[in-house]
């Protein structure tokens, strides 16, 4: 992946644009191409993208163009494929074909009109996109708007839709947003360096002080290793049967009481179906799952449990770091 692009030195405001100008909307670009572009729509609650390129060796490693031909290929096929545009979006903005990437984004969001992340990097790769220095693109600004609709936590959104306050002269408010934006960002996450120092560069050119505050700043828990009550959550013990089912299965055979229980665990899939926003209940489908011995079971409800948490980053994240306590694949 190449370096971001040195920013070109910030215009006034008697050109027509924002102090910050392009810099605001080049050093947006930090969030995705500064965190390696996937790590940004892919954290670590996000499950592993549907279509990947073909095993390979590693002196034979295919190009992001093999995989940009492997997924136009295949989508000329499969069209309806919402997981595949949004593939071969991030392939095209991983070469910088931005307006390709938007285009592609945008067949994303037809398909899947509740995910978030595929909202708010097609923002992002409307303003990369955009030819206009010192404004943000108004199709961009509703493509964030609608992320945040979804998830109020999607930092990439909430990025931009700082960066968008800057560009109107809200200097002040976007320094508060960005600030926002820093307690949520975990203290390892590769992009809370350019975060800071997006604040800087915009304190420093309208003199507004932000040292004491970034000196002061409080980062989220760590992303690396299992930080939430996930894994505890998958050791604990699943709450009993009733006292009226303990006795019912009292008196029933031995196959029939395993009956009886896979009927109760068949049961708990069902509520969650009908009610799919519960990490816990999630958590505790994958461990009966898992005790009965049923780990392909297991790792089926644990995509559908994250399909269903998509748009709850901290749901999804708890839900995987159980799902890897546990050993189930796709974790």
């Amino acid at each position: 992946m190449t370096e971001p692009k040195p920013a070109p030195e910030p215009r006034d405001k008697a050109d027509g644009s924002s102090r910050l100008g392009r810099f605001a909307l080049i050093g947006a670009g930090l969030i995705a191409l500064g965190a390696g572009g996937v790590a940004m729509m892919r954290g670590p609650e996000t499950p592993p993208p549907a279509v990947e390129p073909p095993p390979a060796a590693p002196s034979q490693q295919p190009s992001v163009d093999d995989v940009i031909a492997k997924l136009e290929a295949k989508l000329a096929e499969k069209p309806d494929d919402a997981e595949g545009w949004r593939m071969l979006g991030w392939s095209y903005f991983q070469t910088e074909r931005y307006a390709e990437a938007a285009t592609a984004l945008k067949k994303a969001t037809t398909l899947d009109p509740e995910n978030a992340q595929s909202w708010s990097f097609l923002g992002e790769s409307l303003v990369l996109a955009s030819k206009e220095e010192g404004r943000m693109p108004r199709d961009a600004r509703a493509a964030f708007d609608k992320a945040i609709k979804l998830d109020p936590k999607d930092a990439r959104a909430r990025y931009f839709q700082a960066v968008a306050m800057d560009l109107s002269g809200r200097h002040r408010q976007a320094i508060n947003a960005w600030f926002g934006l820093l307690e949520d960002t975990p203290a390892d996450a590769p992009y809370a360096e350019d975060i800071r120092s997006v604040i800087r560069a915009v304190g420093e050119k309208h003199k507004i002080e932000v040292e004491k505050r970034l000196a002061e700043a409080q980062f989220a828990a760590p992303a690396g290793g299992a930080v939430t009550d996930g894994p505890l959550k998958a050791a604990a013990g699943i709450p009993g049967p009733t006292s009226e089912q303990m006795k019912a299965a009292a008196g029933l055979p031995k196959g029939q009481q395993e009956a009886m229980i896979r009927g109760m665990v068949d049961g708990l899939e069902a509520k969650l179906d009908a009610n799919p926003a519960n990490a816990d209940g999630w958590i505790m489908l994958l461990r009966s799952r898992m005790q009965l011995g049923e780990p392909k079971k297991a790792a089926a409800s644990l995509q559908k449990g994250l399909t269903a948490l998509r748009n709850d980053s901290a749901g999804a994240r708890k839900l995987r770091e159980a799902a890897s306590s546990l050993g189930i694949a796709g974790a």
